[in-house]
């Protein structure tokens, strides 16, 4: 009978023990997981190919099921414990659902398919209802879009790329709104009204920081020009001002998630390094399109008049703004008109600047039409006489005045000293001169840093700044 006890004691050890190998081996064995964008109330950009991607035990099976085609996609765990599928998304729509099955099972829902647009840069992006904007204040009210969908990225700097960041996408009502980027706000309302379209906005933004930070390491120091520039950069308490560290933590994250384009407002923080903006910006964004690998559209905002401490500084950063949109699938909005006060470097008009960033995409991103979108530019001059006559391209429907007499419009001739103006208008051309000078060679608009001027397209939108000369620009 002892024996026995003793056979039925070693049997039941045997048992305990393998019950406790497989309690072990289960608790080590990983779940999956998935990023932080790959979540409930997310908007997939709409006829593309999407990654839907995470992280898992080395070969383990996953799989996942999209309920908008009702296919089964299959992955594998790799031996650096990730996965990824590619899926093929319709026309936008939803509320859909996914269901990611490894170990455990992950359900989403409330997912969306329509237009996802990245919106960056410094502390005009990131102007929200919270600074007591009353354009954001009489939105609350109606506030409310479950077509609307924003993911705003806290403030983070990495030395590195990172893979994931912490952040949740959000339905866009009374309370999301007040924090979330005011222009970014006004952007996604008018392409969701115009395009009836579900969007998605990933806000990735912070005050005060130059171009630098948001543009990849790699760039700015295998290149002596933006290296040099980048020293110089003064540093800040309230942010970060090394190259890339913006850009590790809160845009490489972003770059599996496919995305229809970005919208930009920053340079004020580049005015001291005016010269190397356009080379520096227009890096970036070959940088940013190239994590993504795609070449989607970027449609940036000119800075606005404001006093710097050193003078003519953001003219000149406006002047390589400009010189950007050269740069292939870009656009820019001018808001030489949208302020109110020379001195506050935050104008409060957020909602016509997101109107403006939203028709450049209606019309170059969708093709819509009759869409008035692009300021009067500077095209040519020529000499006749004692007068100037100056061309712009975006204006066929003429110019004009608002006021009596055209301001922030100067002449010069070989001594390089400007004076004030007289204009007349004829269609899409000015021809100005000076009782001052005989002799004009060049022409400057809006050429300072507080400059509003009162010249505008018959359709309502400012003439951009400009000049016509190269001549030195002195800064003190």
């Amino acid at each position: 009978m002892l024996r026995e006890n003793k056979m039925i004691t070693s049997s039941s050890l045997k048992i305990l023990f393998a019950v406790i190998l497989i309690t072990l081996s289960q608790g080590l064995y990983g779940n999956v997981r998935l990023p932080a964008l790959i979540s409930n109330n997310m908007v997939l950009q709409q006829q593309s190919q999407v990654r839907i991607w995470g992280w898992a035990n080395p070969y383990e099976k996953v799989t996942v099921n999209s309920s908008w085609n009702n296919k089964t996609y299959y992955a594998t765990g790799s031996r650096d414990a990730c996965w990824e599928v590619l899926i093929e998304t319709p026309e936008a729509g939803g509320p859909y659902s996914l269901s990611i099955k490894g170990n455990n099972t992950i359900a989403l829902s409330n997912i969306m398919i329509g237009e996802v647009w990245v919106c960056a840069g410094q502390s005009n992006m990131e102007m929200c209802g919270n600074w007591g904007l009353e354009d954001i204040k009489a939105e609350l009210p109606t506030a409310r879009n479950v077509n609307i969908r924003f993911f705003k990225i806290p403030k983070s700097t990495a030395a590195y790329p990172q893979d994931n960041l912490n952040a949740e996408w959000t339905i866009c009502d009374s309370t999301t709104l007040k924090s979330f980027s005011a222009v970014g706000y006004f952007f996604g309302k008018n392409l969701n009204n115009k395009l009836n379209t579900p969007i998605g906005l990933i806000e990735a933004s912070w005050g005060g920081t130059a171009a630098e930070v948001w543009t990849p390491d790699s760039i700015v120091k295998s290149d002596i020009v933006l290296k040099e520039a980048a020293a110089k950069i003064e540093p800040s308490g309230m942010c970060p001002y090394l190259p890339g560290y913006a850009y590790n933590a809160m845009i490489a994250p972003l770059t599996k998630y496919a995305i229809a384009g970005s919208i930009w407002y920053q340079g004020e923080n580049n005015t001291l390094t005016a010269s190397t903006y356009n080379k520096l910006f227009t890096s970036m964004i070959d940088g940013w399109r190239s994590a993504w690998n795609k070449d989607f559209p970027f449609y940036f905002v000119q800075i606005a008049p404001y006093k710097y401490a050193v003078i003519n500084t953001g003219a000149l950063l406006r002047e390589a703004q400009t010189k950007s949109m050269e740069h292939p699938n870009t656009g820019m909005v001018v808001t030489t008109d949208l302020v109110t006060n020379i001195h506050d470097v935050h104008p409060s008009n957020k909602h016509d600047v997101g109107l403006r960033l939203s028709n450049w995409a209606l019309a170059e991103t969708y093709h819509k039409k009759d869409i008035v979108y692009k300021s009067p530019l500077y095209k040519n001059m020529s000499i006749k006489n004692n007068r100037i006559i100056v061309s712009f391209e975006n204006a066929e429907k003429g110019l004009l005045i608002k006021g009596k007499t055209v301001t922030e419009l100067f002449i010069a001739g070989d001594d390089k000293v400007f004076y004030a103006a007289e204009a007349q208008l004829e269609n899409n051309t000015i021809k100005l001169w000076s009782e001052k000078v005989q002799k004009p060679v060049a022409v400057r608009y809006g050429f300072s840093d507080t400059a509003t001027g009162n010249l505008f397209s018959k359709d309502g939108l400012p003439v951009c700044p400009f000049r016509t000369d190269n001549w030195f620009v002195e800064t003190k």
